[in-house]
């Protein structure tokens, strides 16, 4: 049985917890942790121990490296880390270090985190966003978000496994997984899919291989796999989080965010990562909105009197029973948590996001510059320095690329023009009037809403490396294509497979978001620990 959080850092005192000792001659990583005990404590719990003295980061970080090393590369072999920080106990000492001097940071001070695999650091760690082209891909400098983390008192511990290139490859491909790092699974159900491009991401921190999680979004790659493993995912504003250092692929709809096990979590991590930065134009609106502390607007009777329009139309109900029942379910919580529920409140333009080619041409148009962009600045070591050698090392190494599906969008890209052109440009206009003024604005100045609801996603589906994913549904678009924010939240489960509810809003409106998504989720609480099941049990 799994003992409470605070009841697992007391026995650390008492000895149940071994402590740096003798320990420390029996592992290589300093001690001999009963890793169980870290299951499901949250941020909070975890600085309120390390305060206490019952435990310290090293030793935390230990933890979570026992965890990685019995049940992702062995036992489940969930497959959700690509590569350790190879100087992470030693940050982490430094971290504890600093603690016993009284200049903790803050409430990521020693706390271990993991970044997706696209996201820059200058450590013993490439950026390799999945691919083989991409091995040698070491960096000089953090990413802004890596380092602003660092400068939080954060200990990266390593980076998580993602859809390579963050799914922008092919068609036909299987969520999770990469040439690099092959396939990740669920930890809910390993024979199913995690979801999104933040696959790795998504099931390392619901297995609790983590702290927190980082990832990045261009159309549903924070919130679907934060859905799918019962997580609480931020999709920030575009703009509100810094995409230097980040391997992109639209400078304006991709966003950088946390993934956890609570609203609280993601609320801390936000604080740290958001604010302008001079290497990214885009987060100059932003000096007038990012907050350092986001905590602040955890409130738990959030809901009452809170304005929530239901968006049923445009696709975003209906693709699956599971999901529509569990979020009426939720949907009628929030009613009695004080919520007024607008039932319809309906995107005016849903259906023609869902039919647009606009959000599909813009990506290819900004992929192509901003790729190239970011090749450019590889070093000698690395295979390929543009959208066309990428291209060509793919079909070299096809055996270890190309096995399951294949690179067409690579292709459709390399074929486009500048973004100069009026194809992209009327794209873009069009893609944005149909999600900001006429979509998400429309609808929320129409009923006077503080946030929009629906469901995130379908439970997972099994993993198809054959045909591919076996997708249903979603609502993560309009959000994306106006670079608006989304927060998810665990609202049940069907089978045992995790569905999360999506809150959206206006841009900037993540205070709002959080406050609503901490006061469903604690009225709540269906976040479960998943139990590695190795087949779905069905009655």
């Amino acid at each position: 049985m799994q003992r409470s959080a605070m009841a697992a850092a007391g026995a650390a005192a008492t000895g149940m917890f071994p402590m740096v000792g003798a320990a420390e001659e029996e592992s290589p990583l300093g001690w001999n942790p009963v890793y169980e005990d870290i299951v499901e404590m949250t941020v909070a719990e975890m600085q309120s121990a390390m305060e206490a003295g019952w435990m310290t980061s090293r030793q935390l970080t230990g933890m979570y490296l026992t965890r990685i090393a019995d049940l992702d590369k062995n036992g489940p072999k969930v497959n959700s880390v690509i590569a350790l920080n190879p100087d992470v106990l030693h940050i982490a000492e430094a971290m504890d270090t600093e603690r016993e001097n009284g200049n903790a940071r803050g409430p990521l001070h020693g706390i271990p985190i993991i970044l997706k695999d696209n996201i820059d650091t200058a450590d013993g760690m490439p950026n390799t966003a999945g691919s083989l082209a991409l091995a040698n891909n070491f960096r000089s400098e953090d990413s802004t978000v890596a380092a602003r983390l660092r400068a939080a008192g954060a200990v990266i511990i390593g980076k998580s496994n993602l859809s390579e290139w963050a799914n922008f490859r092919g068609f036909n491909s299987s969520s999770g997984w990469s040439g690099l790092g092959r396939q990740t699974k669920n930890p809910y159900v390993l024979t199913h899919n995690p979801c999104g491009s933040s696959a790795g991401t998504g099931s390392a921190v619901a297995a609790n291989f983590a702290a927190v999680g980082i990832g990045t979004e261009t159309d549903g790659s924070i919130v679907c796999p934060s859905s799918l493993n019962a997580l609480v995912g931020i999709k920030p504003t575009v703009g509100l989080t810094s995409r230097f250092g980040v391997i992109p692929i639209s400078r304006t709809q991709d966003t950088i965010g946390p993934m956890t096990r609570t609203v609280a979590d993601a609320a801390a991590v936000l604080g740290a990562i958001a604010g302008p930065d001079p290497r990214d134009p885009y987060t100059a609106a932003s000096a007038e909105h990012a907050r350092t502390n986001y905590m602040q607007f955890l409130d738990a009777n959030g809901l009452a009197g809170a304005r929530i329009g239901v968006a049923r139309s445009g696709g975003y109900w209906g693709y699956s029973v599971e999901a529509d029942n569990i979020c009426n379910v939720a949907i009628a919580a929030m009613r009695e948590m004080g919520a007024e529920i607008i039932d319809p409140a309906n995107i005016p333009t849903a259906d023609d996001i869902a039919s647009s080619p606009a959000e599909f041409t813009v990506l290819l148009y900004e992929f192509l510059a901003d790729l190239n962009a970011y090749l450019a600045t590889c070093g000698a070591d690395v295979a390929v320095h543009s959208l066309a050698e990428l291209i060509e090392f793919n079909r070299m190494h096809a055996e270890i690329e190309l096995p399951y599906f294949g690179q067409e969008i690579l292709e459709l890209a390399a074929g486009i023009g500048p973004l100069t052109d009026a194809a992209y440009l009327e794209a873009l206009e069009t893609s944005q009037r149909l999600s900001r003024t006429e979509g998400i604005d429309a609808v929320m100045d129409e009923y006077n809403l503080d946030a929009l609801v629906a469901p995130t996603g379908s439970p997972s589906w099994p993993i198809d490396l054959i045909n591919g994913d076996h997708f249903l549904g979603a609502s993560s678009s309009p959000a994306a294509m106006a670079g608006y924010p989304l927060i998810t939240v665990p609202a049940g489960d069907a089978f045992g497979l995790p569905v999360g509810l999506t809150f959206m809003g206006r841009a900037w409106s993540e205070p709002t978001l959080i406050k609503l998504a901490y006061a469903f989720e604690q009225g709540t609480k269906h976040r479960k620990a998943p139990k590695f099941l190795p087949m779905l049990e069905l009655p």
